[in-house]
């Protein structure tokens, strides 16, 4: 019996709409189950966007010079090659200290050999092992000593430390390099906003000199010249802003993987760090400089490899110890014998002619010492020498920066003094337009010379470390 719309009628359709409900509540509670993994996938998408972000405000991002040097370290690839080569000279010195040290292994076989076809005889037909079956299982200890081997550890060690030295090397570069643009993006916002002044301070004096043409007091030739210099005020605060936008993206970089444009800079240049002695600085430079660290150790690998390239010409030593069996069956025992044995094999190779390579590479490691020496003397003669360049451009942008803070205030008050002058029809607006300039370049010279001041010190710190 079926319904009208054509259903089975009666008691089987409860049964069907039950188990129809019963699949529906499962794929709930499966859904259910799967929403929070689902969640923490989002959120872990996510991630990436909100950490550009202030939290709970949706505001910029504000950074600050080591936040922008922490951020560089994950970004930058030529820092992350030199940590990446500091990590295979790690691995390079673990794989030659284990050729210092005993190998271990355990070797099972089977070896078949054609029999003489007789039953009665166990002999093979062909001469290559003990019967016509043997099985070898057995462990082995290998140790080989050459002078090779303990040159190349020492090598080794010699290399890590090179690479550790370059690391530091790249890691100071790093701060240089990212503090250029640090604040070469606070330099082009200061530059941008003293742009934004004068172009106001441009077209208000284009208003007065029209109310004063207006009034019969100056010739049309001021409102002439005052708007020319209006519209090249107007030109100059673009530039500015291009420039500030290229220096936000060439900064941006080297801060976010994602290329992200929208945070802000700390402009910390109003207080600038002190400046030691020359005679504390000569002493750290001697002391912590990454690159004559280099330098020597890539001398002592040199030597190294000379040490290694006269092993070659040595005798070499080899030592195995096996282990196990070795028999015609696959047995600890076979008819009450024991087949469990051992053997020591020691094996002294003696080189004697190889055609001339073992005394070129020889030569090629003296040639490779003596390179390396030169440039040890080089990183020494190059060491004095940018420290008293580096120090001496700190100390010069350190000087003058009271100087051209003083500059800035002399040309700010000069502009005033002229415009009122020019007002009371007692200056020209040459004169005008000369003090609008003048203060524009007093402005912005000190905004470099603060600047400079902070690259000179990151310069200098590569040389010595952080003081």
């Amino acid at each position: 019996m079926t319904s009208q719309n054509g259903f089975p009628a009666g008691k089987n359709v409860p049964s069907h709409i039950g188990h129809s409900a019963k699949c529906l509540i499962l794929i709930l509670v499966l859904l259910a189950a799967a929403a929070p993994s689902f969640a923490q996938v989002l959120t872990s998408a996510a991630e990436p966007q909100a950490a550009n972000v202030s939290p709970n405000t949706g505001a910029p991002v504000t950074i600050t010079l080591s936040d922008a040097i922490q951020r560089a370290r994950l970004n930058d690839p030529r820092y992350r090659s030199a940590i990446t080569d500091l990590g295979l000279a790690r691995e390079d010195r673990v794989q030659a200290r284990s050729g210092l040290l005993p190998n271990v292994n355990y070797n099972t076989s089977f070896i078949y050999t054609q029999g003489t076809g007789a039953p009665a005889i166990a002999a093979s037909r062909y001469i290559a092992n003990n019967g016509v079956h043997e099985y070898i299982s057995q462990a082995n200890v290998h140790q080989s000593l050459s002078l090779t081997n303990f040159a190349d550890y020492r090598r080794s060690s010699a290399a890590l430390a090179q690479a550790r030295a370059k690391a530091e090397t790249a890691t100071r570069g790093l701060v240089v390099t990212v503090t250029q643009s640090y604040y070469g993006l606070v330099v082009a916002q200061r530059k941008y906003a003293t742009a934004q002044r004068a172009s106001a301070e441009a077209a208000r004096f284009l208003d007065i000199s029209q109310k004063l043409e207006n009034g019969g007091e100056v010739a049309h030739a001021d409102v002439i010249r005052a708007r020319i210099q209006a519209q090249q005020q107007q030109r100059d605060l673009q530039e500015a802003q291009l420039d500030m936008e290229r220096s936000r993206l060439d900064l941006s970089v080297l801060l976010f993987p994602d290329f992200n444009q929208d945070f802000t800079v700390v402009d910390d240049l109003q207080t600038p760090e002190p400046l030691p002695t020359f005679a504390e600085v000569e002493t750290a430079g001697k002391k912590n400089n990454p690159e004559l660290r280099a330098a020597l150790a890539g001398f002592e690998v040199s030597n190294l490899e000379v040490t290694a390239a006269w092993g070659g010409l040595l005798p070499v030593l080899s030592v195995d110890y096996f282990y196990g069996i070795d028999s015609n069956k696959f047995a600890t025992s076979t008819d009450g014998v024991r087949n469990l044995g051992y053997s020591t094999v020691a094996t002294l190779q003696i080189p004697i002619f190889s055609w001339g390579s073992d005394r070129s590479k020889l030569k090629q490691a003296e040639l490779r010492r003596d390179q390396a020496h030169v440039e040890l003397t080089h990183a020494q003669r190059q060491l004095l020498s940018h420290l008293r360049q580096f120090y001496n451009e700190a100390e010069t942008a350190r000087s003058e920066m009271e100087s051209l803070a003083s500059s800035a205030e002399i040309a700010a008050e000069s502009l005033r003094l002229t415009t009122l002058r020019y007002q009371a029809g007692e200056s020209t607006v040459l004169e005008v337009v000369d003090a609008q300039n003048t203060l524009t370049q007093a402005r912005n010279a000190y905004d470099d010379g603060q600047s400079r001041f902070r690259i000179a010190v990151a310069n200098l710190q590569t040389l010595t470390g952080n003081f």
